[in-house]
């Protein structure tokens, strides 16, 4: 069937979302009411775990005085109140913190995942994976149709535009998505994401153009994932040129400004599904998480998603009076890398019994406040594709110590002896992710696996990670929305080697023929219930060798001022949702 949006509603959007130019005044008041809503709440629970052996990194905040110093600053702030009433930003005007400065969100240049996620806000896309279950959702394209499809001769889409204006008030036609596919996929200046991308998925040269609102889309072979790879930025016929500056978009705001420490944008009254609640969005960089809420506390901001640590929960509690703390599902994942090159983890029976040794349900009680979902593959469970494998993993440590005890590690010498084997677990100096690191240590201390924490600053970290100079790591994932990813995790093709450290995400270093052929399999089935069930095939295969461990799917957390209405916060932790973000009775 094909694809249509005909004055309604996008496809899984709520009915505030997206609304025209022509809706009634009435219809903005109610919208404007709505607060941010939160998931349903969690128990909370206190709990601790000591190290094996630990390392402290030599760069790293004094952890000691951690709350000392956060409740003397909270306290200054109390004192200081009027200065604070005096600092706080323009009702017309939406403050959002981040902790690390975006680069360029140019689609051309954009690299980082803040680099996207504020890219995403000046330039709209065909489709988006801004959807509650990461289904496929149409923005300016208003139908999409299969025109043929078949293994020999590719695949043709046939694309019809809805009518949508850029910001400068000029038609979004099919002429400027042939003309974004040309500079994206350009050898010289172009993304290379997206030319990997487009490259990937067969994308053919120069793109038919039928009419200002239809043209067709050629692939040399049918990509399963036809529908997200139109998830890109659409940029103005011209205006992508050398000496132009940045091109033109047609999302809802337009940057004002440079993009840096302070990123600023303005509305773009032109935007196809009605002009964003907030004349002004300032996009503010504090790399301090204390200094974050702080900032929220006094009202120099407004807005941060994903940047409080659930190590400062209980502080935004006491402060409930004008801070409001809100959660839903995410498609993030925090994981526990395993080097299946090591002699120590080649069998995957070692890797199974760390995992049994892992006791995450009592982590996420404790550590996350019970603000995560427990993972069991790369997808959340509310994901289409998503499919409980087969084997299981819950905690059970003593058939983690039979398992080691079959692969060959026995205990040399009972409990509190000898380790049955020793290993390095590497992370970032972050204060949350070593305190998952000490936990884990010690939760694997008690089956008879010494390990080492060593923290290192994530550039030094990253980089040991792509080298494969680590037995342990945790990392979390961007948005994981395409089960074609599952392909950049785990198949052989995607190992990083000292030639290009960039290869892929399949820094396990692990190696599986079959695997392989059901993720090229899967890559190219675009019927979504045969697809389901190639990677049910592959989510049980990853379930028994354990390469990695989904450790859990950590909550989207949002911290604001009382007085912020509106804001829609998405699996994918895209930012889209400010567009509908407003403040009340500030």
């Amino acid at each position: 069937m094909p694809w249509r949006t005909a004055h309604r509603p996008l496809a899984g959007e709520t009915p505030t979302h997206g609304q025209p130019e022509h809706q009634s005044e009435a219809r903005r008041a109610a919208v404007c009411k709505r607060r941010i809503e939160p998931c349903s709440s969690l128990r909370l629970c206190d709990g601790n775990a000591q190290p094996t052996t630990y390392r402290q990194p030599t760069k790293s905040p004094q952890s000691v005085r951690f709350f000392a110093v956060l409740a003397l600053l909270l306290t200054t702030v109390l004192l200081s109140l009027s200065g604070c009433r005096r600092q706080r930003v323009p009702t017309e005007e939406l403050v959002v913190l981040i902790e690390q400065p975006p680069r360029n969100i140019d689609p051309r240049y954009a690299t980082t995942s803040y680099d996207f996620k504020l890219a995403y806000l000046s330039y709209a896309r065909l489709v988006s994976v801004d959807d509650d279950s990461l289904t496929p959702k149409l923005e300016l394209a208003e139908r999409i149709e299969v025109v043929s499809v078949s293994p020999e001769r590719g695949m043709t889409l046939e694309v019809t535009l809805r009518r949508a204006q850029f910001s400068d008030g000029s038609p979004v036609t099919s002429d400027d998505v042939r003309y974004s596919i040309e500079r994206l996929s350009d050898e010289k200046s172009g993304s290379p994401s997206m030319r990997r991308r487009f490259a990937e998925s067969g994308l053919q040269r120069p793109i038919q153009v039928l009419s200002p609102s239809r043209l067709r889309i050629t692939y040399a072979k049918p990509p399963a994932s036809y529908l997200t790879d139109l998830d890109f930025g659409i940029m103005r016929q011209g205006s992508a040129e050398p000496g132009y500056g940045i091109p033109i978009g047609a999302g809802p705001f337009v940057l004002d400004g440079e993009v840096g420490e302070i990123t600023r944008f303005v509305r773009n009254p032109h935007y196809f599904a009605g002009p964003a609640q907030s004349a002004r969005l300032t996009v503010r960089v504090v790399r301090d998480a204390n200094s974050r809420l702080l900032s929220l506390v006094g009202g120099s901001a407004d807005l941060t998603q994903n940047t409080v640590s659930p190590l400062l929960f209980d502080s935004v509690e006491r402060w409930k009076d004008r801070l409001q703390l809100a959660t839903a599902p995410s498609a993030l994942l925090l994981y526990l890398g395993m080097n299946t090159e090591d002699f120590r983890l080649r069998d995957p029976r070692v890797r199974r019994a760390l995992a049994l040794a892992i006791d995450r349900e009592r982590i996420i009680r404790t550590k996350l406040r019970g603000k995560a979902t427990l993972a069991s593959s790369l997808l959340p469970p509310f994901h289409w594709a998503f499919h409980k494998p087969t084997t299981t993993l819950a905690y059970d440590p003593e058939e983690a110590k039979r398992l080691l005890d079959e692969a060959g590690f026995p205990d040399p010498d009972g409990p509190g002896g000898k380790p049955r084997l020793q290993l390095l677990y590497k992370t970032s100096t972050d204060a949350l992710p070593v305190a998952i690191a000490r936990v884990i240590a010690a939760q694997l201390g008690e089956i008879g696996i010494s390990v080492e924490i060593r923290p290192l600053e994530f550039h030094l970290f990253l980089s040991d990670v792509k080298k494969g100079n680590f037995q342990l790591y945790t990392l979390s994932s961007a948005e994981i929305a395409e089960p074609s990813l599952f392909r950049n995790f785990f198949h052989s093709s995607y190992i990083p080697s000292a030639k290009n450290l960039d290869a892929g995400l399949n820094r396990m270093r692990y190696r599986n023929a079959q695997l392989d052929e059901l993720l090229d399999l899967g890559s190219r089935e675009i019927d979504r219930e045969k697809r389901r069930e190639i990677y049910a095939k592959i989510q049980d295969i990853l379930a028994a060798d354990v390469p990695m461990l989904p450790l859990w799917h950590p909550d989207n957390v949002t911290v604001a001022r009382r007085c912020v209405q509106g804001f829609r916060m998405w699996p994918t932790a895209q930012l889209s949702g400010l567009a509908l973000a407003r403040k009340v009775g500030d």
